[in-house]
């Protein structure tokens, strides 16, 4: 992500965003094989399988933007980025990815890791609430500092939606990373990573 950073300060959107990634990465390391959209047993999809004499790593994305116009001084293009409308939405996708990948990393011997991405210039993401009180996605708070672990649950008590529930094998503690700060309203962005490993 620094090195993507020097290269570009936004993107049009998720898929963008996923290209520009494996593009880098390939380019940093180029005895490391970057595969977009890999199918896994049973028919779900990796956003971005990579393997080399390191091992493997399966990645997603989540790319969740407020609107946002401007200019991307690393390139000189235009953007007219839209928003996202439910927060609560990104917060859960974002769960279901860390969820599925270690999923994966239990399920497949073969892979070393795996790592949830997003990058946000939406600030409620990244912050923890104002003031405490219930939401439907309390559980799925991702803000700076959180801790993920056990048994997540979308609703409040005695309306669960149990779709939504996972349940959490490892313990992550969240941190935000600055990625770059543009003109106008909404010019911040910053990203989350969370590597997933094997259990053992």
């Amino acid at each position: 992500m620094a090195e993507l950073i020097g290269r570009r300060a936004v993107f049009h959107s998720e898929a963008d965003f996923q290209h520009a990634f494996a593009g880098t990465l390939h380019s940093m390391r180029p005895s490391t094989q970057v595969r977009l959209e890999v199918r896994q047993a049973g028919g779900e999809h990796v956003d971005l399988l990579c393997f080399g004499p390191q091992g493997r790593t399966a990645i997603e994305f989540k790319y969740f933007t407020a609107r946002w116009d401007g200019t991307d001084p690393a390139t000189g293009e235009q953007f007219r980025l839209r928003e996202h409308a439910a927060d609560d939405v990104a917060r859960r996708n974002f769960i279901f990815d860390v969820a599925r990948l270690e999923g994966l990393c239990a399920a497949d011997p073969t892979l070393t890791n795996g790592l949830a991405i997003m990058l946000t210039n939406h600030q409620p993401l990244w912050a923890p609430p104002s003031r405490p009180r219930l939401t439907r996605d309390q559980h799925f708070r991702i803000h700076e500092g959180r801790t993920l672990t056990g048994t997540l649950r979308w609703g409040t008590e005695g309306s669960y939606y149990t779709d939504n529930e996972r349940n959490l094998i490892g313990r992550y503690t969240l941190a935000w990373n600055d990625y770059t700060r543009l003109e106008g309203a909404n010019g911040q962005f910053r990203w989350l990573g969370v590597e997933i490993r094997p259990p053992r």
